[in-house]
């Protein structure tokens, strides 16, 4: 498909119901979601904040509050383009299966039939990567999480981090991979801590080597909070030559052009970041089969502070009187594609 194809299909998505509405035309999308816990102790994790005793006060009602905030959120998520919810959406933070389950049975949620896929990972603080897909559109045969290794360079012991979760299956007769990442943050920072990311990176193009080896026809993504920007060499090396695994074939990253425009997921000390990004394989931007049509960030109105120091910032969680405001410190980003 030419990029003139591309556009005028979008064009058509984004001003005509009836090709809005097409099964062929979907969203996948990844959300860091911004602590998803439930108030519950979990003795062999550090989630104390987030308990009725702790710093933030969490309670059951905050967390019903911070469901009902996600699932607008989510079945917003590439409406304007395809009049329906994500076919996947990838998801950061959360703490465990039941407020996913809780988050997929929610009365906005329900009706769209997500199912959920999640493994706990060593993270000390609980909180794992997932995936939620629509089941009567994807049909998973592979799901597998991979452990990221890491020693601390002072102290030579090991530290724990989200594991990375690899989900394959079926978009119809398409054979589709995805890879849900989140890799170690920048405390410490930057520079400092960028040898860990740079592991996280070189385990995730190990994971699409093997997958490119044992699916050769097959399509693949790898999406996260990758806690760099697209020019960061974490990330670059994902869709770069490979030095390591002969045969790899490096992935297209859409979100690099977002960033060069100035468009962030964050923001921190007025500085915008894309640390959110969905990366894919070659075959995404060839002719036939899947197509991408379009990147972007979910950023509208309800998603911005609006007021204070923090104006234009991502609208992040605030307990305010018992209340809970704001959504999250990230803006989702997108996908919308296409299955000729």
């Amino acid at each position: 498909m030419s990029q003139i194809s591309r556009l005028l299909l979008l064009l058509l998505l984004l001003y005509h119901p009836v090709f809005s509405q097409s099964k062929n035309i979907e969203t996948i999308a990844f959300y860091n979601v911004e602590n998803l816990f439930d108030p519950l102790d979990d003795p062999e994790t550090f989630d104390d904040d987030y308990t009725p005793q702790g710093r933030n006060r969490w309670t059951k009602n905050l967390l019903n509050q911070k469901i009902d905030q996600l699932a607008e959120v989510i079945t917003q998520i590439g409406k304007k383009e395809t009049g329906k919810p994500p076919l996947l959406i990838g998801l950061a933070e959360v703490e465990n299966r039941a407020v996913l389950e809780q988050l997929v049975a929610h009365p906005k949620v329900r009706p769209y039939g997500y199912e959920i896929v999640h493994f706990d990972s060593p993270d000390s603080r609980g909180i794992d990567v997932a995936l939620l897909y629509r089941k009567l559109f994807f049909l998973p045969h592979t799901l597998k999480k991979y452990k990221l290794h890491l020693v601390d360079p002072q102290t030579l012991y090991r530290r724990t981090t989200r594991d990375q979760l690899i989900v394959s299956g079926f978009w119809e007769e398409a054979e589709l991979s995805i890879g849900i990442n989140h890799w170690p943050s920048r405390r410490g920072g930057q520079k400092r801590s960028q040898a860990s990311r740079i592991k996280a990176a070189q385990l995730q193009l190990k994971i699409l080597d093997s997958l490119q080896r044992a699916i050769p026809a097959g399509y693949f993504l790898s999406m996260g909070d990758f806690n760099d920007n697209p020019n960061d060499k974490s990330v670059a090396l994902l869709s770069e030559e490979s030095t390591f695994y002969e045969g790899y074939q490096p992935l297209y990253n859409p979100m690099k052009k977002l960033f060069q425009k100035g468009i962030g997921s964050l923001a921190h000390r007025d500085r915008w970041h894309l640390f959110d990004q969905i990366l894919v394989s070659q075959n995404w931007i060839s002719k036939g089969g899947l197509n991408l049509l379009k990147a972007a960030v979910f950023n509208p109105g309800f998603l911005i502070n609006s007021e204070g120091k923090f104006l234009g910032y991502p609208y992040r969680n605030e307990i305010k009187g018992g209340t809970l405001a704001g959504y999250s410190d990230h803006f989702p980003v997108y996908l919308i594609v296409s299955k000729e």
